[in-house]
């Protein structure tokens, strides 16, 4: 029985498939293709620094491994999780005397935003000369992960996760390493494709255990569950695709797709997000995005947010699916949102300027003397409650801030303030007539 260290164990099905040409690599055509980036760059063999962007299992290695040899480069390789200060001195150091007798080294680092930015600074001076040509392979996003002078020296190349398509034609491939099909049913091929979630690897060392079953047995799509886990979703509750997906649930809800926002919930909750994380972007939705439009929105968001906390998972993640229902099929508006943000902005630029005097309080004598309060009306002794006075600062004017949208709710609100602004007119006019008859009396009086 061949052992873990005998030498005549059979390879790894991933490995012995890995990719002996570029031309071999699976679900990367965007790069690959004739006018391709990394094609153009093979054909000039002039090979810039790079940074691969992408999922696991989508030939980030392979592919560092295959420019070097389609351009002559040395390949060198480091892990950021396994190497010191001093791994990278000896890898510079090597090159350096490697590039003096005429020929380049690739230097290739395996997860480089696990570096520190001081780590990363020490790549610029040796990229910028050509000592090495970076290949630094990443599943988090660079932009946030790596430093802006190192991002300035490479060019990111994102690797998209592999389709059903590539997939299928890794198994096909497989399956001629092996010299015999899958053991499984068309639809447990179909489920395995799903369950490797878009990376390769995974996928081939499953079939790798499929393989090693005893001869004969063809599984269906109960027992491939049975055997096999299925591969968690890709999903780092503090990185990227926490955003990723916050961002696509958020959006949905903002569009109205019911369907796709609880497609996004289920896929955040399938990652481990925490749901109290999606109850509380949930309450800003309802008041970023719907507001007065259906102000019940908020009740909705607080409720599920109340049951989640009664009932805690996974009996209180159904409370929240229905505040996703009700927030995503409510009517939209952001004009809270917009006035809010004016009024921000407004306030701001205005500094500190003093209320009118008639709507200060006068709790002193001196302050009534010196006109606190005089003047004010008392809205609910005037007719329809409404004095229609002016609350605004004397040196600015009133200004309109809130633009009820003409949605849900808010068309009602719109009608209210209508109808406020109207009356306000007509009682601001009055009001100026009666105060130009005030003055004609007193000036008749002072002649008389």
């Amino acid at each position: 029985m061949a052992t873990l260290f005998d030498a005549a164990a059979p390879r790894p099905l991933a490995d012995r498939l890995r990719p002996a040409r570029i031309e071999d690599i699976v679900g990367q055509d965007h790069l690959f293709g004739p006018d391709g980036p990394v094609t153009r760059m093979v054909q000039a063999r002039r090979l810039a620094s790079l940074v691969l962007w992408g999922p696991p299992g989508t030939g980030k290695t392979t592919l560092a491994r295959l420019l070097a040899e389609a351009t002559g480069m040395r390949f060198a390789a480091l892990s950021a999780v396994f190497s010191s200060v001093g791994d990278l001195r000896k890898a510079f150091a090597e090159a350096a005397a490697l590039r003096d007798t005429g020929r380049q080294t690739l230097l290739f680092v395996d997860e480089i935003h696990r570096f520190n930015r001081a780590q990363q600074d020490s790549f610029l001076p040796y990229v910028e000369d050509g000592t090495v040509t970076l290949i630094g392979a990443t599943t988090e996003n660079p932009s946030f992960e790596l430093n802006g002078a190192l991002l300035s020296r490479t060019q990111v190349l994102v690797l998209r996760r592999l389709d059903e398509a590539a997939l299928t034609e890794l198994l096909i491939r497989a399956e001629a390493a092996e010299a015999r099909p899958l053991p499984v049913d068309s639809e447990a091929r179909d489920a395995l494709v799903a369950m490797a979630d878009g990376d390769g690897r995974f996928l081939l060392n499953m079939a790798d255990m499929l393989y090693a079953l005893p001869e004969g047995e063809v599984l269906d799509t109960s027992r491939l569950g049975q055997l096999l886990q299925r591969r968690m979703p890709l999903y780092d509750k503090a990185q990227e695709g926490h955003y990723n997906l916050i961002s696509a649930l958020h959006k949905s809800l903002r569009g109205s797709d019911v369907d796709a926002a609880l497609y996004w919930f289920a896929r955040m909750l399938e990652g481990g997000e925490d749901p109290l994380y999606v109850i509380r972007r949930l309450i800003r939705f309802a008041v970023e995005d719907i507001g007065m439009a259906d102000p019940r929105a908020l009740e909705q968001a607080q409720a599920a947010h109340a049951a989640y906390e009664t009932l805690g998972s996974p009996e209180g993640e159904l409370a929240i699916a229905q505040a996703v229902v009700y927030l995503a099929t409510a009517p939209k508006s952001n004009g809270v949102y917009v006035a809010y943000k004016a009024a921000r902005r407004l306030a701001k630029e205005t500094g500190s300027l003093m209320p009118p005097m008639h709507i200060l309080n006068a709790p002193t004598k001196m302050m009534k003397q010196l006109g606190y309060g005089h003047g004010y009306d008392y809205d609910h002794d005037a007719p329809d409650a409404f004095s229609g006075r002016d609350y605004w600062p004397e040196a600015m004017g009133a200004r309109v801030i809130y633009e009820p949208r003409p949605r849900g709710f808010e068309r009602d609100i719109a009608k209210r303030l209508e109808y406020w602004a109207k009356l306000r007119a007509e009682r601001q006019a009055e009001m100026r007539a009666a105060e130009r008859a005030g003055k004609a009396r007193d000036g008749k009086g002072e002649t008389s």
